[in-house]
């Protein structure tokens, strides 16, 4: 992260040269999606105010580029934002204004992922459907990425990642199960190394939560355990994911998967 803030100050510093039209707009796009990705980071490690300045800064300079996919990103990282702080009405908003942003383009798809989790969270299950629905259409129109590693690139198996999610929050237990197992396959490389660790992680806890509502707590407790100890963090997901996990284990009461309950305070009071 320090690494990107550097060189997201060297560029800034070099538009102040004299450089053409088109080399001055080059190099507030590069700034903007470094921006992006400068502010994705401070929010993983859980510094919110940092995170959102620098998602400000990679709006603006979107706007100058006149580049509609860096304003949707912009967008897109404050409907994350609002989702992993439990406000899932805001995400709403600013999904739809990233979506009208850069409606064409693949962050589109990842703003109806973004709404379908939202309206998840909130019960509305037709409107979830509905967002799976039109992020798959636009999904199918574009072309496959050349770079599907590039965080600010949605390909088909992000969105398996995103579907999961959203079917494990109304209950359709049978399909979260299959797009996690798939998930997960997608995720290691043939060699045998992880190659997307958070989507692991997520896709475990998936896994956990859906052992923990048909009665297996060890299971539940087994995988949750396996997904805090990922290498890779994305605090504010993990920690949202964790939370529903430990919800259905409150079920069984309170001393139920209490090797998962332990490390998970851990994970909490190290933010």
């Amino acid at each position: 992260m320090a690494t990107g803030k550097e060189w997201l100050g060297k560029m800034t510093e070099l538009l102040e040269n004299r450089l053409t039209l088109g080399q001055h707009r080059e190099v507030l796009a590069k700034a903007g999606t470094l921006a992006l990705l400068v502010g994705c980071l401070e929010y993983d490690v859980g510094d919110a105010r940092a995170a959102e300045a620098t998602r400000r800064m990679a709006m603006e300079l979107g706007k100058e580029a006149g580049d509609p996919g860096i304003v949707g990103w912009a967008h897109e990282m404050l409907a994350w934002f609002h989702l992993t702080a439990g406000n899932y009405r805001a995400v709403i908003p600013a999904a739809e204004s990233g979506t009208l942003a850069a409606p064409s383009h693949s962050v589109a798809v990842q703003l109806y992922g973004q709404q379908a989790k939202a309206y998840a969270r909130m019960g509305m299950v037709e409107e979830v459907h509905k967002s799976l629905d039109a992020g798959s259409e636009l999904l199918g129109h574009l072309p496959y990425p050349d770079r599907p590693d590039n965080h600010f690139v949605v390909d088909p198996d992000k969105w398996d990642f995103y579907a999961m999610d959203t079917y494990r929050l109304v209950g359709e237990d049978q399909l979260a199960q299959r797009n996690a197992e798939e998930v997960m396959r997608r995720s290691v490389s043939p060699e045998g190394v992880p190659t997307a660790p958070m989507r692991i992680a997520e896709a475990q806890l998936t896994l956990a939560v859906i052992a923990a509502r048909r009665g297996d707590v060890d299971e539940a407790a087994a995988l949750g355990i396996q997904a805090l100890q990922n290498g890779r963090r994305s605090r504010p997901t993990l920690l949202m994911v964790s939370s529903e996990l430990e919800q259905e284990l409150d079920t069984y009461g309170a001393g139920a998967g209490a090797d998962f309950r332990e490390l998970f305070a851990d994970v909490k009071r190290a933010q």
